[in-house]
């Protein structure tokens, strides 16, 4: 009968290729129905658009120029020429009446914008912002889908962020100034250009397929790599590949989120929305997904040097042997001071293969359970599963020699057998 490894390293081999292959797909599968279906989420990812400086600034540019537009400087200053003409004033004073729609314009400019900043500046645009987000969080699926009533529209090719919220109310501040004419700001002035492009019904599609898959796009990457690593012959090269694999298809996805920026950027016309506006709503709007990228090329990185430290390599074997030999130590000098743990201690060094095995589970199962995780949650968890497993070294250590027995009379208890 032929050896069923041949057959073995295939199906290992297609199993994670498709697990790798999988993953950044599975991670925008998993942002955009995370961004979807949670509306706090949402909330939560679009709020600091409220308070970034640059947003502000073309908010507030973009409805001051719309209130001075609906007021027309020139007729005022024709009819105060005409006025001051028949008040009989000299012809001089006539002749350049119309020259002050320069200064006036300017001043009425300045008045409107410090009026309409105030208000796109105070922590109520932040509530009204976050009330808006709220009550229209489907603005991903209109985006993404195309379909929906929300903020953020698709348009054709073209993507808007609709602030009508934020204008009516800016509207009825100016009105309550005295500036009458705010309250005749068109309806198609309550938008601004995000993004342009012939590529976004293809995107939509794209984005509806994934969000279709959802998590289970997640679930069968996990599957695949788990079951990859089952079948193949050697487990701990192919958790060694999975993990590589993955990292560096996490960094082609944050390449690729930097390559999709420029596009972004230079998809925006400085008319529609300044260059430094349009980058803060892409890093906002995109800044999870690249958090879970970057978690999970902090995971892959630590997963695969685990992978590696447990391999028969000499550096692997130095490592192994110098941690075993500082808790060891320690644990052996807590002994000598009466702190022994006995038979605890016997049972620990027995098993410590197990409970090895045991407290690395549960900080993965803690990374699996805790609500999108980051880099720094990821490095808090290996830091207490490291702890952990140093205090189990150090109690083992400290347990003390069992009786000698029979076979074992001959062994100095106080150097125990090297294992390699």
């Amino acid at each position: 009968m032929s050896s069923p490894r041949p057959l073995r390293y295939t199906g290992a081999t297609v199993l994670l290729v498709l697990a790798v292959l999988l993953a950044p797909l599975a991670t925008v599968a998993t942002w955009v129905s995370s961004q979807i279906s949670d509306s706090g989420r949402y909330v939560q990812t679009v709020a600091p658009l409220a308070t970034e400086p640059s947003v502000q600034n073309a908010v507030t540019d973009r409805l001051t120029n719309r209130v001075v537009g609906q007021v027309d400087v020139q007729a005022i200053t024709n009819s105060l020429a005409a006025t001051l003409q028949k008040a009989g004033a000299p012809p001089l004073v006539v002749e350049h009446t119309p020259e002050l729609a320069g200064p006036l314009k300017d001043a009425l400019t300045k008045t409107v914008h410090k009026v309409v900043s105030k208000v796109v500046t105070s922590d109520q645009f932040s509530q009204l912002w976050d009330v808006a987000n709220r009550q229209a969080h489907a603005a991903v699926v209109k985006v993404l889908t195309g379909e929906g009533n929300s903020a953020v529209q698709a348009r054709g090719n073209t993507v808007v962020l609709d602030i009508g919220t934020v204008v009516d109310n800016v509207k009825q501040r100016l009105v309550d100034a005295g500036f009458q004419k705010a309250s005749a700001i068109p309806q198609p002035d309550r938008t601004i250009t995000l993004l342009k492009t012939d590529k976004l019904q293809q995107a939509q599609t794209l984005m509806r397929l994934l969000d279709v898959l959802g998590v289970w796009l997640s679930v069968v990457a996990l599957v695949c790599a788990a079951l990859g690593i089952w079948v193949a012959p050697a487990h701990r090269v192919a958790l060694l590949a999975t993990a590589i694999g993955t990292g560096v298809m996490m960094a082609v996805l944050l390449i690729a989120l930097a390559v999709l920026r420029g596009v972004y950027l230079d998809s925006v016309p400085p008319s529609a929305l300044p260059e430094n506006a349009a980058a803060a709503v892409f890093d906002t709007l995109v800044r999870f997904l690249r958090q879970s990228a970057w978690t999970l090329l902090v995971v892959a990185v630590i997963v695969a040097l685990t992978a590696a430290l447990y391999g028969p390599s000499r550096a692997a074997r130095s490592v192994r042997s110098g941690a075993s030999r500082g808790t060891g130590s320690v644990g052996r000098a807590a002994a000598r001071r009466g702190m022994r743990t006995g038979t605890m201690g016997r049972w620990l060094d027995t098993h410590r293969g197990w409970t090895t095995g045991v407290v690395i589970a549960g900080g993965a199962l803690a990374l699996i359970l805790w609500n999108y995780p980051t880099a720094g949650s990821v490095a808090l968890v290996l830091g207490i599963v490291l702890l952990v497993l140093a205090i189990l070294g150090v109690l083992a250590a400290a347990g003390g020699s069992p009786v000698p027995t029979a076979t074992g009379a001959d062994r100095p208890r106080s150097e125990p057998a090297d294992p390699d």
